[in-house]
Parts: structure tokens; sequence; C-alpha cells
């Protein structure tokens, strides 16, 4: 079996506010091997994107900290380091593409600028041959006429052009494992499924491993090996693709697989999980699902559940796992 490229151990970051403290990610384990696909879901303020922040050590500190865990990547404990260190690690082993890409991007600088700085940071290049790099990767990511792509502003590009320049940008150094926040957000149906094939075949091509962090299930149906489904900042179910999709065994997951959009005559309407996400200052006690669960009992109030074992790969955090879905 493979070893683990990325392993998560009991991550938990916390923001400490006036309000509270938000428990943003509480208890977080998961890893990824490598040329793995593994996709994060859930609502918006669960959780997903402070887990990959978290990963590079990004927190904006105060009012968040990393309060307790591990974060192994190739072994290594990332959280220790200096941040010189990190450096290091950031954009040539770990990259990241954000969600926006025109907030991303520098509206001053080129792309061909930008896409070089991390080039000439990393790989020991001088400008010639980083200029060269980063028109072949404006290139591998289907930007036309990249020899005079490249000298052009973020503002000058369209919006499924620009997050090509992100992902060409992330790639640029072949990094060991890329974490994808939300990478087709704000682009339309036809585009968002040009990037996401643009960004399998590559991960492919290089064989390098991707944390995809989405709110979308039809998404994670296109490009996961695996997924793992958030919920007030706890793992709630984690599962290969076709243990999600054939057997869910939480019913958040089933909450949000039945609010995808069908065609099916027999619905009148679009399906929609009851309630709200709660405060995170003021998380309910017991398990953090159960307010909106069609499942609930009351020991569910009492006592959050721990992850239990379905199947060899497959984990639920639900009393009733055998009976949902």
């Amino acid at each position: 079996m493979n070893k683990p490229l990325l392993e998560v151990r009991d991550l938990s970051t916390h923001f400490f506010t006036e309000e509270g403290v938000v428990r943003a990610v509480e208890n977080v384990s998961l890893q990824i091997n490598p040329g793995e696909i593994l996709s994060l879901v859930g609502e918006s303020g669960c959780g997903k994107s402070v887990t990959g922040l978290s990963i590079l050590k990004l927190i904006p500190s105060p009012p968040g900290r990393i309060v307790s865990g591990e974060i192994l990547f190739d072994g290594r404990n990332l959280l220790p380091l200096e941040e010189k260190e990190m450096e290091r690690v950031r954009g040539n082993e770990i990259s990241m593409i954000f969600q926006e890409p025109m907030t991303s991007l520098n509206p001053v600088f080129t792309i061909g600028d930008q896409i070089m700085e991390a080039i000439l940071l990393h790989q020991g290049l001088d400008k010639t041959g980083a200029r060269r790099r980063a028109i072949e990767m404006l290139n591998r990511v289907q930007i036309p006429s990249p020899e005079t792509r490249i000298d052009a502003y973020p503002h000058q590009l369209s919006g499924g052009m620009r997050q090509r320049a992100m992902i060409a940008m992330a790639l640029s150094c072949q990094p060991k494992l890329l974490i994808a926040d939300e990478p087709t957000t704000a682009l339309d149906v036809t585009i968002q499924a040009q990037v996401l094939q643009l960004l399998k075949e590559i991960q492919r091509e290089m064989g390098m491993a991707v944390l995809l962090i989405t709110h979308d299930l039809g998404v994670v149906a296109e490009i996961a090996d695996r997924v793992a489904v958030m919920y007030a900042g706890r793992l709630v179910e984690y599962a290969s693709i076709q243990g999600i999709f054939g057997q869910m065994r939480h019913p958040y997951t089933k909450g949000l697989l039945d609010s995808i959009p069908q065609l099916d005559a027999k619905r009148s309407r679009l399906n929609a999980i009851p309630g709200q996400v709660p405060d995170p200052v003021d998380l309910p006690v017991g398990c953090k699902f159960h307010p909106r669960c069609y499942l609930m009992v009351e020991e569910c109030k009492k006592e959050e559940p721990p992850l239990f074992q379905v199947n060899g790969d497959h984990f639920s955090r639900c009393i009733r796992w055998k009976e949902c879905c």
C-alpha cells in the first residue's frame, strides 16, 4: 500500500473573536495518497477552506490559530517549521489555487510576471528560462497565443482564462500536492467543465495529488477518487467515490445529494436540508447536525458521536448509520 503523501491528524483550527471562540476545524483527520484526488465537500462555512489554509499554515493570526494536531507531508510535520522553511514548501512542493482568480491575481503585474515569480524563487532559472517555462505552462493549460498572453494583465483576460492562468501559476514548479479551493466558482457551466477536464488531464500527466475543495457534488462525481464530507468543522463522512454515491451513510451527505437539481418530472421543486447551519460560536451539544436531521433521537442531543467504521475505508459520524439512506 502507498505511503500517504499528506496525512492530517486531529487538526483543530480556532478563531478567537470578541463574540467567542469559533472552532472552524475540530479534530479533522484525513490522508491523501500520491496521485490521488480527495474532495472536501460541504456547505459554505463548514471549515473546508480553513482546512486547506491550515495545511499551508496561512491562517491569519490573530485571530486564527492552529491549536492542535499534526500535518505530515512526505513524512515531515509542517506545523513546527519556521516561516522561511514553509516558504520553500509553498508554491514548490504544495501549491494552492484560490477561489477568486480576479482577487488572487495582482492587477498591476502581468500574468507572466506572476507565474515567473514562483519559478525564479524555487527553480533556480534565470529570467529567460523562467519566461520560457511560463509560456510552456500557459500552453499546457490551453491558453491560446501564450507568447502574447504572457504579457497581458489580469483584467485583459476572461474569467476562464484567469482561472487557467491561476492553474498555470500553481503548477509551474510541478508540486507534489495541489490544493484547489472552489476552482470553478463564478465560471459558467461550459467553462467549469473545461477547467475540470483540464485539471484532471494535468493531474494524470504530472502524477500529482489533489485536494479539491468544493460545495458541488456534481464536480466531485466528475473528478474525485475519495470524498470527505464536512459539517460544522467536523468530518461527518469519509469514503471512496463509490461509497458516497452508492451507499452514503450520513443524513447530511444524503441531504447534499438530494439537493442536486435533477431532470425528474416527479420533482416539482428542489429538495433542501431543513433548518440552518449552526452559529459557529454556539454549536449545539451532541451531534452538530441533530437539529436538522430526520433520523435524530434523544441520544443524538447528548454526546457527539465518533467516526464509526462502516467498512474498510468508509466512516460515518452517525449513531444510526445502519438505518441511513
